[in-house]
């Protein structure tokens, strides 16, 4: 089933999940051996919802049937065009397009469909227009992506991408294998490996991505925080239960990766994250986002998550990361050869 299908699916069945969710209010969360409410197993946060709500919805969080098939309408539109551009490629490789850019080795990889049935216009639920507030004065902006690098200053607080090939420290933090692209926190739905698995017991809760494997280890009851001046790329975690809710508020980040949306540098981030299992296979995943340093508002949004049968495998992140080799061995030669043809 092609990407086009299976948003066509999603959407066409989302609004019978609107009677589901109103079905599963009387749902009882399970309780593990030590009365917290059960979160533990694997979960999935794929989504084809954006996280910024489009302006034309205004204020509204939730999509009418009519958005909905013009969402549809949309997306076969674009799928339609990148069937053609790919068609081309296969009858004549050399022929150039209008991006000149081949494209990713990887896309056979991409999960970019939500498992749970939703119709919200956006994850971004305040501000109330589901847009991200207007960035402080000041605040730093990166921009990366899978294209050309974009020349900027070290450090590189973006994920995927870079800015020069002059050494590692010019590549993404994702290219480096030290922060997976949606490995959070925050939890972003991207691309691929959009899975997480949670491990409670007593006194911690464990969030493991399957992106570059990360383990948070959240701390429950009264523990002392970290002193302010040790930071962390995942920031310092301290939780709690609100009822049926895991709260995790996360502090001390280091300051080297960005806060949201290319801005900003989060060593002044607070992090609030709540973990709701609303039914058998789903976990509302909410999150709030605090930087006075770099937006002029709070960001919160809601990102469903559903439960799997499966297990979380290594990702081994570049088998070894090669890439980061071969990448800056690539700029070499490029650069010799530009030397022995300038001294001709």
């Amino acid at each position: 089933m092609n990407l086009k299908n299976i948003f066509i699916l999603s959407t066409l069945t989302a609004f019978s999940g609107v009677a589901l969710a109103q079905s599963d209010a009387v749902y009882e969360v399970p309780r593990t051996e030590y009365g917290q409410p059960d979160l533990q197993g694997v979960w999935n946060f794929s989504s084809n919802t954006p996280m910024q709500r489009p302006k034309k919805y205004g204020n509204q969080e939730f999509l009418t049937r009519e958005q909905v098939e013009e969402a549809i309408a949309e997306q076969e539109t674009s799928a339609a065009a990148a069937d053609a551009l790919a068609a081309k490629r296969v009858i004549n490789p050399g022929a150039p397009d209008a991006t000149d850019n081949p494209g990713g080795y990887n896309d056979f990889w991409f999960e970019v469909r939500g498992l749970s049935e939703t119709v919200r216009s956006s994850h971004i639920v305040y501000p109330l227009d589901g847009r991200v507030p207007d960035a402080v004065e000041g605040a730093p902006r990166q921009y990366g992506g899978l294209g050309p690098d974009i020349p900027s200053t070290r450090p590189v607080r973006y994920v995927v991408g870079g800015i020069a090939k002059a050494g590692p420290e010019d590549r993404g933090l994702s290219e480096r294998c030290i922060v997976g692209f949606n490995s959070g926190p925050p939890f972003l739905p991207s691309l691929y490996n959009n899975n997480l698995q949670i491990v409670q017991s007593k006194d911690t809760a464990v969030i493991m991505t399957e992106m570059i494997h990360d383990a948070r280890i959240v701390h429950l009851g009264d523990k002392p925080e970290l002193d302010e001046n040790i930071t962390l790329w995942s920031g310092d975690s301290r939780g709690y239960y609100d009822g049926d809710t895991l709260v995790v508020e996360t502090k001390n980040f280091n300051g080297l990766r960005q806060t949201f949306n290319s801005t900003g540098a989060n060593k002044d981030m607070i992090l609030t994250e709540r973990f709701t299992r609303t039914a058998f296979d789903n976990v509302d995943y909410e999150f709030t986002i605090d930087d006075p340093s770099t937006f002029t508002d709070k960001i919160t949004a809601i990102v469903p998550m559903t439960k799997l049968a499966g297990q979380i495998y290594e990702y081994a992140c570049h088998e070894g990361n090669y890439g980061m080799v071969n990448i800056l061995r690539g700029e070499r030669m490029e650069e010799q050869r530009a030397a022995e043809g300038g001294s001709r």
